[in-house]
C-alpha cells in the first residue's frame, strides 16, 4: 500500500497546504470576492442606490467573502497590496470619479478614497478582527 502526501486541500471553506502559506487562500478569496461583487454588480450600477447604501452593501456582501478566516492569517507585504487593490478597485466603481474644476474628470486617488471610507480599509478590518480573536483566545483560559 502506497500513500501519497497532499500537497493542498479545503478544510472548513479555508485553504491548507503543506508549506503553511497563506497567499493561495488569499487569491482565492479575493477571486471569491470578485466573483460576489460581478454577481451583484446590477445593484453597484444602479443609479437610485445611493453611495453610502453601495458601501454598506460591499462592506456586508463582497468583504465577509474575502475576509472568511481572516483571523489566522499572517499578512505580508505582497498579499495586503493585493487585498488592498481588490478594495479599491470596487471603491472606485462605487464612487465613481471626480470632476475637476477645469471641467475634466479623474479617478480618484488612493488617499481620496481612504478618506471616503473613513479610513476603515480592509487591511485595518483583517487586524481588527485578529485582535478580536486574541481577546476570544485569552478569555478562554
Amino acid at each position: 500500500m502506497s500513500f501519497e502526501s497532499v500537497q493542498s486541500f479545503k478544510y472548513l471553506g479555508s485553504a491548507v497546504n503543506q508549506n503553511n502559506t497563506i497567499e493561495e487562500e488569499i487569491k482565492e478569496r479575493i477571486i471569491a470576492g470578485n466573483r460576489a461583487f460581478y454577481t451583484n454588480q446590477k445593484m453597484f450600477q444602479n443609479k437610485l442606490l445611493s453611495k453610502k447604501s453601495k458601501l454598506k452593501l460591499y462592506w456586508t456582501l463582497i468583504r465577509p467573502v474575502v475576509t472568511y478566516a481572516c483571523e489566522t492569517w499572517v499578512l505580508k507585504e505582497n498579499s495586503i497590496q493585493k487585498l488592498m487593490i481588490f478594495e479599491r478597485k470596487i471603491l472606485r466603481k462605487i464612487f465613481g470619479p471626480t470632476k475637476e474644476e477645469n471641467g475634466l474628470w479623474r479617478i480618484k486617488t488612493n488617499e481620496e478614497l481612504d478618506e471616503r471610507i473613513k479610513r476603515k480599509n480592509i487591511i485595518r478590518f483583517i487586524k481588527s478582527q485578529r485582535l478580536k480573536w486574541l481577546g476570544h483566545v485569552e478569555r478562554l483560559g
